[in-house]
This record gives C-alpha cells, structure tokens and sequence, in this order.
C-alpha cells in the first residue's frame, strides 16, 4: 500500500504547509455536466518510466480519485464516486475530471512516488482548488397582470434558473427618453436538493408614466458579470377622440365641438429594442 497524505490541520493550515514544503498550487475552473482538469504539473526531468512511478490523486476528504501504478491504472482503490468519471493524459499529466457536478469543488491534490528498491520515494505534489460554475438562463419578464383602463400599474415578474454560484442581486432598470431608474426589490430564490443549483425571481409593480416611451430590463448581478433580459418596451402614444353633437331641428343654437385625448398604452416584448447601447 502507497504513502497517502494523512495530516489533520484544517484546510487552510493545509495549504499553507504544502506551500513550506514547496508544494506548488493553483486554481482551476470548471462547468457544471462537463470535464474539469486537475493538472498535476509533473515535468519528469529525469526522464523516469512510468513502469517507476506511483501517481494518484486524491480530493480534500481523501478519497482516491484516479491510480497510476508502475504504469498501470488501478481501480482497486479508487472511491466509487469517482468510478468511471477520470480519464489520464499521460503527454500533460493531467487528471480530467468528467460529468462535473457542484459537489465536486474544492480541494484537490496529485502526488508522484517513485517506487525504488526501498520503498516509496515522494518527488512531486500539487494542489489544485477546483470551483464549478453553471451558466443561469437569460433573465426574462413576465406581465402577471395587465394595466387595465382605469389604473396606470403593471405587475411585473423576472426570473433566471439553473444557474451556480448564488448571484449577488438582481433588480428591475427602468429607461425613458430622460432618465434610468434601479429598482431594487426582494429576490427569491431556491436551491435544488440534488444538483445545488438556484433558481432566483425578482416581482414589480409598476406605473406606467403618461407621454413618456419606456423600456423596462431585468438585470441579474453575477459574480463577475451582468445578464440582462430583453428589454420589455411600453410606447405611450396620444389618440385624439372627438366627439360632436348634431344641431337638433327647432333648435336655434348649436353646440361646438369638444376634443378629449386619451392615452392608450401598447405593451410589447421585443429581442431588440433601439439601436443604441444600453449601459447597466
């Protein structure tokens, strides 16, 4: 049976003595349901035959990931979380990582024995900190209630899903000719039990101004980027009514004509909007 690694500091004492014993380490990223590489770095100056070595990586609880024996991989020892999910590239000496779920992050080391006639000799180790990531969906607005005649609010909801990290907020931006406005409101979210991923939604109401073309944007605040939907777009245009009265027989004056102007509002979701650029 090989050496493993058996201390018992926390993670960050752990690190920070790899790093005394000249441990090399690094950060790397990966997508959640694709392929993660935990590179090992290993430059073999020597040039020694694998048929020499024992390489293994292992995660932060220590289950065995991946075996290499004097050139022959061994599964013997490999956790069965990790079975059938590991593929070796020997040319970069690299561990990939396959069907990556959120549960697979953190910590993550490599070690490289050389099998001599005493025993095992270490000769490389590397640390690699795997975080995943899953892309949310475009946020996209929804009307929950129409403005109707009498009233000048619309009730407005934004939702994104399957997406990883927990983003940091998400708020409505309200557009005219003049001037942007931020709503900043509750965001819900949820998190599913088996795969981790959130779901979030953000709700509004809002009142329509009068004379005034408006496009309302959902934004959602990632780590290090913004989503946007697109834009719901509300044109106010004026109709002009006129109503008249016809002069009645044996009447001897006549009424003049009155105008009112009413306001009709259109609604409409478009991929577009104007041409110029949007700035959130």
């Amino acid at each position: 049976m090989y050496l493993r690694c058996t201390m018992g500091l926390n993670n960050i004492l752990f690190v920070m003595t790899l790093l005394l014993y000249g441990a090399a380490s690094m950060k790397s990223q990966a997508y959640f349901n694709k392929t993660g590489e935990l590179p090992c770095h290993f430059t073999n100056s020597q040039n020694i035959s694998l048929d020499e070595l024992v390489v293994f990586w292992q995660d932060q609880d220590k289950l065995v990931l991946y075996e290499l024996y004097r050139g022959k991989e061994n599964p013997q020892n490999v956790h069965r979380k990790y079975k059938g999910r590991t593929s070796f590239d020997k040319d970069n000496w690299t561990l990939r990582l396959h069907n990556i779920q959120i549960k697979d992050k953190g910590l993550y080391q490599c070690f490289v024995h050389h099998k001599g006639p005493k025993g095992l000799v270490p000769m490389h180790q590397m640390n690699s900190d795997l975080s995943v990531l899953a892309n949310f969906s475009q946020p996209e607005i929804m009307v929950t209630s129409n403005r109707t005649e009498n009233s000048g609010i619309i009730n407005l909801t934004c939702s994104s899903i399957q997406g990883y990290p927990e983003p940091k907020e998400m708020y409505f931006l309200v557009k005219t000719e003049n001037s942007s406005t931020k709503y900043d409101t509750v965001m819900k979210k949820s998190q599913n039990n088996v795969t981790e991923l959130y779901n979030v939604s953000i709700s509004l109401s809002f009142s329509v101004p009068e004379a005034s073309n408006v496009s309302i944007f959902c934004v959602l605040q990632l780590e290090s980027m913004k989503l946007p939907s697109l834009p719901y777009n509300i044109e106010t245009n004026k109709v002009e009514r006129k109503e008249s009265e016809q002069t009645k027989e044996r009447v001897r004056y006549h009424e003049t004509e009155r105008s009112d102007e009413a306001q009709c509002v259109n609604i409409s979701k478009t991929a577009s909007g104007d041409n110029s650029t949007t700035q959130f």
